[in-house]
């Protein structure tokens, strides 16, 4: 199921403008939507992390945003922007997420880009997608970077898991951000949108992919390489496989398994390692 897109709120050149409505007019007749994966398919660990998010919720322009900050001195002109699969700020492993960038030196944000609704364990994805769509998601989280951007910071390094990947591809596509990265990203257009970043942005991004992920596939990845491997996205594009884990892997992950614990793990340190290449 495709997501409404409301141009307006990202404003650039008509020339740009032309070329995005051509490329989604294309990507109806010939580009594979990344489906969603039900919420009920997303790994659940049974045993529930004992950690506490140890960051707080603050109003940003109007827009409720977890914040967590490194215990150390840290750089106040740049920021990570974390996007949140559809279980938001409810869900303590995204927190918990955004405490491990904070600990990593990144003062952190995560908007509740989903308006206070973010869908349960076991909710309906086909009846809740409709009200959250782009229209309803992209004005509070282009406000709080606005906001962000007020306050003095200058470099902002975006990081989207499942629904929040299609968020991070928006702020690559646009040029809003300073780095992008992305963990088993949903409901993209591939290969247009790929195809869209490489015409207009000179944002590099990253991509953490699973092997037995039922959306973002190792067939859709490959797919992705097409577009944007072997140096034909000029500003810089990884893409890294994590074997034998599924979608969801670089948010949760059962503490009894090594497999997982290593590839959610890896997929933090490789997004680490870009964003901080790429911040310098």
């Amino acid at each position: 199921m495709a997501h409404s897109r409301s141009p307006a709120a990202y404003p650039n050149s008509n020339r740009i403008m032309k070329l995005f409505l051509c490329l989604l007019f294309l990507a109806a007749v010939q580009a594979a939507i990344v489906p969603a994966v039900n919420p009920i398919a997303h790994f659940h660990p049974s045993v529930l992390n004992a950690a506490k998010p140890r960051g707080r919720n603050v109003t940003i322009n109007g827009v409720l945003t977890y914040v967590s900050l490194p215990k150390k001195k840290f750089d106040k002109t740049t920021a990570v922007l974390l996007l949140t699969d559809v279980f938001g700020l409810p869900s303590p492993d995204n927190l918990l997420l955004a405490d491990e960038w904070a600990a990593a030196g990144f003062q952190t944000f995560v908007p509740d880009y989903l308006n206070g609704d973010a869908i349960p364990m076991d909710g309906d994805f086909t009846t809740w997608l409709p009200n959250h769509g782009e229209a309803q998601t992209t004005p509070p989280l282009l406000a709080v970077i606005k906001a962000l951007k007020k306050r003095g910071i200058k470099k902002i390094a975006a990081t989207g898991y499942c629904f929040g990947g299609l968020y991070v591809t928006r702020l690559v596509q646009n040029n809003t951000i300073t780095v992008g990265t992305m963990a088993h990203p949903s409901l993209l257009n591939v290969p247009t949108d790929f195809d869209l970043m490489k015409e207009i942005s000179h944002i590099p991004v990253e991509i953490n992919n699973a092997e037995l992920d039922t959306g973002f596939t190792p067939a859709v990845a490959a797919q992705t390489d097409g577009v944007m491997a072997n140096g034909q996205y000029t500003p810089g594009y990884l893409r890294r496989q994590f074997d034998g884990v599924a979608h969801g892997f670089a948010v949760r992950a059962n503490a009894s398994d090594p497999v997982q614990v290593a590839a959610k793990q890896g997929a933090f340190d490789t997004s680490l390692a870009w964003i901080k290449s790429h911040l310098e």
